[in-house]
């Protein structure tokens, strides 16, 4: 292939599977980070670099055909590296699932990325990109819905620590309040405990407590292109639970992987109909390289169906992404009950 991937974060729980799967697809791999000590344990040639230093991030870049930025809070490193890809000219990708940042990159580079000729694509990961992957591929020929939901059956949640980091630096952002998509904007708002509902997800999931409300950045990604002015998304009370317990993932097999098992299950609707389709897999941290690593891959063979940043949806033919994911991630058309 001879294309050269930098990797900012290469160390981190989901670099280090983001650099595993570049590797095994015959990419480069340029690993870059703040710390040498980190970057020593991958045991491949690095760059040391930081967001606090541009002619830092500039000289790390150099060789890169593009960048996947894997390093968390992105609210603290996104607008750096975004800055430095531009730079460079080259395509960026990041694994951001944090609302706030994710604003920021469509808010602040939309034109600036466009001008340039660079392609940007923020999200592109479990939360985020995903569920706009299966949000655009249930609208198919629809132009507009009324509501689409994003429901997502995780078996258990054991957050890295990245993860962690994140959630510190948006409840800061957002001052203590809570965010949800409603009529055709973001809302922050104050409100109790939150709401609680069941949901049919196929088998052999079932039906599930899940809570409402618990806001990914879905929020984000689909709206950005989809004429659909609710987005609602879900979580499983058992995975929230987890969550909160803040108990590291467990690796259980030679990549590294979780036992954590996911289905997401996407439903738009439009007038009395609906259309459903739901994804499956194992390990959310995981699953990110192969996405982040196929956006990278269509971007530079010029496989996109946009320029400057766009999600997931909006960038790729989403039915054939979601195809090229398997077998990690295994996609159905579900029946609606």
């Amino acid at each position: 292939m001879g294309q050269n991937v930098a990797v900012f974060g290469a160390y981190g729980h989901t670099g280090r599977f983001v650099v595993a799967e570049l590797r095994e697809r015959g990419f480069g791999v340029l690993p870059v980070g703040r710390d040498p000590h980190k970057l020593d344990a991958l045991a491949l040639p690095y760059r040391v670099a930081s967001v606090d230093d541009p002619a830092s991030l500039d000289a790390a870049l150099i060789g890169a055909d593009a960048v996947i930025n894997c390093a968390g809070p992105f609210a603290s490193t996104a607008a750096g590296v975004i800055e430095a890809a531009l730079r460079a000219r080259i395509p960026y990708v990041d694994v951001a699932a944090e609302i706030e940042a994710n604003v920021d990159t469509f808010a602040h580079f939309t034109e600036r990325a466009r001008s340039a000729g660079v392609a940007v694509v923020p999200a592109m990961a479990f939360f985020g990109g995903l569920g706009d992957l299966l949000a655009t591929t249930a609208m198919g020929d629809w132009t507009t819905a009324d509501e689409a939901h994003v429901a997502y059956g995780l078996s258990s949640w054991h957050p890295t620590a990245g993860t962690v980091a994140a959630g510190v630096v948006s409840r800061e952002r957002r001052d203590g309040r809570r965010v949800r998509y409603t009529g055709g904007r973001l809302e922050y708002h104050c409100a109790g405990d939150l709401p609680t509902v069941d949901w049919d997800f196929p088998a052999p999931l079932g039906r599930r407590s899940v809570f409402g409300e618990f806001t990914m950045a879905d929020v984000v990604t689909i709206p950005r292109h989809l004429a659909i002015p609710e987005v609602k998304t879900y979580m499983t009370v058992d995975a929230a639970t987890d969550l909160a317990a803040a108990a590291a993932p467990v690796a259980v097999d030679g990549q590294g992987r979780s036992a954590q098992t996911f289905t997401v299950d996407v439903v738009v609707r439009r007038g009395d109909e609906r259309r459903r389709v739901v994804a499956s897999g194992r390990d959310i941290y995981a699953v990110s390289a192969p996405l982040a690593v196929e956006a990278v891959r269509r971007i530079l063979d010029g496989e996109t169906r946009t320029s400057g940043v766009a999600s997931a949806g909006e960038m790729f033919d989403a039915p054939d992404f979601l195809r090229a994911l398997s077998p990690a991630v295994s996609v159905s058309r579900g029946p609606l009950a």
